[in-house]
């Protein structure tokens, strides 16, 4: 059974200030999305499924899920703020959905075979796409009672911004390889010496510009959906007060489950450039990377022809 492909685009980016997942920064308009979604038909992915919100459905259909049509199959799911297991509700003053891992729980009526999760505004090359896609076709049970998932590393210095700090799951691997700690790590910026954390009282701690980021590109099982809606239920019921802010992350629950030693996690480094706009001023800088992997012959000029 071919693995599935989940685009979590359901956020606003605000820093940026617009809707950037439809933004066309290739030489024809094409969206950094459609540049994962092309590695990804090319690497074997059978369907694609989108994490949208509902209320810019028609845009969506219209901009995005026209072009793929004979391409691969696609499905649209809806990330709610009150997609909530019984006996919760949203709490006064909320207005935005619980995260990424409410995101992918969403979409358990529909998935049942391996999938990848990816950001749709960050772009990650082909390497990545195909070392998951191999990952998930070979995953097997090795009855060990552990969960087998994967994810793509990247080299910290190849995923920084020039205009300003970013955040970065910090990854401590062991001596197999395997992942034993994932680190959110928050306003890391590009130095002279590599890359380095301010944090809020100015302090600069340096960082390993060498050592390898989680950049929110998975590989599950369809079994961790189990583990997903147990979790959402215990993180929900663990909310102190009126907080209008907790998410339920993946890095969080997938390092949860490291700590308790319920995963066996290989980390498939890539050594292709990460890049998104994660500022609006990443825009030209993005627009010239994608002319550049043109100009190489990586990508053809019309992907969807």
């Amino acid at each position: 059974m071919k693995p599935t492909l989940f685009l979590l685009a359901a956020g606003m980016g605000s820093r940026y200030g617009g809707l950037k997942q439809l933004d066309g920064l290739g030489p024809n308009g094409e969206t950094i999305m459609d540049y994962s979604i092309y590695d990804a038909i090319n690497a074997g992915f059978g369907k694609l499924v989108f994490v949208i919100r509902k209320d810019f459905e028609q845009d969506f259909r219209d901009k995005i899920i026209s072009k793929y049509e004979g391409h691969i199959p696609c499905e649209l799911v809806f990330q709610s703020i009150d997609d909530l297991p019984e006996g919760f509700s949203v709490p006064e003053g909320r207005i935005k959905p619980w995260g990424t891992g409410q995101a992918i729980l969403a979409c358990r009526d529909i998935v049942k075979e391996p999938f990848a999760v990816i950001n749709a505004d960050d772009y990650y090359g082909k390497d990545a796409f195909r070392k998951v896609h191999d990952y998930l076709v070979n995953v097997q049970e090795s009855g060990d009672s552990k969960y087998h998932f994967c994810m793509a590393g990247f080299i910290l210095k190849n995923t920084l911004s020039e205009h300003g700090g970013v955040t970065r799951g910090i990854c401590s691997l062991g001596a197999s390889g395997k992942l034993t700690q994932i680190c959110e790590t928050h306003n890391i910026v590009k130095t002279e010496d590599g890359a380095a954390v301010i944090s809020e009282d100015g302090s600069v701690t340096p960082l390993d510009a060498e050592g390898l980021v989680s950049m929110n590109f998975w590989g599950f099982t369809p079994d961790f959906m189990d583990v997903l809606e147990k979790g959402f239920t215990e993180f929900l019921a663990s909310i102190k007060g009126n907080d209008c802010k907790a998410e339920y992350l993946l890095p969080t629950i997938v390092d949860d489950m490291l700590k308790k030693d319920q995963v066996c996690l290989s980390v498939l480094p890539s050594k292709d450039r990460w890049f998104g706009v994660t500022y609006k001023e990443d825009t030209p800088i993005v627009k010239q990377a994608f002319a550049d992997l043109i100009a190489k012959g990586v990508y053809k000029e019309k992907l969807f022809d």
